[in-house]
C-alpha cells in the first residue's frame, strides 16, 4: 500500500508516472477540422430548421415505410424541437436531436473562439487497443439500446408522416 501511495496512482509500482487517457490543450491550429465543419453545418441545419420549419419532403429510407425504425428515426423532429425549446418532446422523439444540436452549438463556439484567438481548442486521446475496444463496444451496445427503443416508438415516429398510410402490418 505504501508503494501505492508513493508511486502517485494506482497506476503501478513507486516511480511510474500515471498517464492520462486524454489531454484538452490549446494550440496554434485547427487540428479537428472535421468536427469544426460537421458542426458548422450542423449549425446551419438547425438554424433552417429553427426559420423554416420541418421540410415539406418526406426523409424517411424504406424500412420505415415496413413500420421498421433504424437510430436516426425522428432526428429531424427531435432537432427541431430542440431549437424551438421544446427539450422534452424532442427527447421523446429522439435522443440524438438535442444532443447534436448542442454538439454543434459546442463546435461552433469552438469554432469561433479558434477564428477570434488564433488557439484552437484540442482534445487529444492516447488510444490503446483496448481502449478502442471499449468504446466501439459502448457505442454499439448504445446503438443497439437505440434502436430497440426507436423500434419501440415505432407509432409515435411514424404519426404524422406519409409512412403511417403506407406502413404494412408486420405479422
Amino acid at each position: 500500500m505504501a508503494a501505492w501511495r508513493a508511486g502517485g496512482g494506482a497506476s503501478g509500482p513507486a516511480g511510474a508516472a500515471a498517464v492520462r487517457p486524454w489531454a484538452l490543450s490549446w494550440k496554434a491550429r485547427d487540428q479537428h477540422r472535421l468536427v469544426t465543419t460537421v458542426g458548422a453545418a450542423g449549425a446551419l441545419a438547425a438554424s433552417a430548421l429553427a426559420l423554416l420549419g420541418l421540410p415539406p419532403v418526406d426523409l424517411h429510407g424504406l424500412l420505415h415505410y415496413l413500420g421498421i425504425m433504424d437510430p436516426l428515426c425522428g432526428g429531424t423532429r427531435a432537432a427541431y424541437l430542440t431549437v424551438r425549446g421544446e427539450w422534452a418532446r424532442a427527447w421523446g422523439y429522439n435522443p440524438l436531436g438535442p444532443l447534436a444540436v448542442i454538439g454543434a452549438g459546442l463546435a461552433l463556439v469552438r469554432a469561433g473562439l479558434g477564428t477570434a484567438t488564433g488557439r484552437w481548442l484540442t482534445l487529444t486521446v492516447a488510444w490503446t487497443p483496448r481502449r478502442r475496444r471499449a468504446v466501439v463496444a459502448v457505442v454499439v451496445a448504445l446503438l443497439a439500446a437505440l434502436t430497440v427503443r426507436q423500434q419501440l416508438m415505432a407509432d409515435v415516429l411514424m404519426d404524422g408522416t406519409w409512412a403511417r398510410t403506407l406502413a404494412l402490418p408486420l405479422v
